[in-house]
């Protein structure tokens, strides 16, 4: 019988996964965004249908992760504004449905956290991103899967991606922030 104990090592300090492949739990992850509004207050929203894949690697720097947001499935529970999103106002989802993250590095560790540098893609635009990550640690479900979790953060200048519609406001400043932070808490199976 395989235990959580057999599948773990210890390195720089902490208790991580041995080498393999892990698969985001999509019931057990979110992926969010935060922009301002009207320079007063903050909107934020979801994206409800999501994919990755982390490669536990021997040497743990040489980790990887992989993922994929379908587009459309914005969610800031307002329709309407989610249907403006989906235009090409914003993520222009008809021509391009899918936000994809591909890591290239790892720097900086620090105990659990650590920070992981790769391409973004939105609307066909890649742009180099740096996501603050915290290690959540490793446990075991109660069917006896192995468990990974983790939070990364970030901010981006949306107009760096091809996002660029805005109102200017009569009081100054804009409707929509150019900076939107994106929170992803994340749970993946070792598979």
């Amino acid at each position: 019988m395989t235990t959580v104990e057999s599948l773990t090592r210890e390195w720089n300090g902490i208790t991580i996964p041995t080498p393999g492949k892990f698969v985001l739990d999509p019931a057990h992850s979110e992926v969010a965004f935060v922009v301002r509004h009207l320079m007063v207050s903050k909107v934020r929203g979801v994206f409800k249908e999501k994919s990755a894949e982390i490669v536990i690697a021997e040497d743990p720097l040489e980790s990887t992760v992989t993922a994929t947001i379908q587009a459309a499935s914005v969610d800031t529970g307002a329709p309407d504004r989610d249907n403006h999103i989906k235009t090409g106002d914003f993520l222009l989802v008809e021509e391009h449905p899918v936000i994809t993250f591909a890591s290239k590095r790892i720097t900086d560790v620090d105990g659990d956290t650590f920070k992981v540098v790769g391409d973004l893609t939105i609307r066909g635009v890649t742009r180099e991103v740096v996501l603050d990550v915290e290690f959540g640690g490793v446990g075991k479900s109660p069917y006896g899967h192995q468990a990974i979790g983790f939070s990364a953060r970030t901010e981006i200048d949306r107009e760096e991606f091809g996002v660029n519609f805005n109102v200017a406001l009569e009081t100054g400043g804009v409707m929509v922030s150019k900076k939107v932070k994106i929170e992803i808490d994340g749970e993946a199976i070792r598979q």
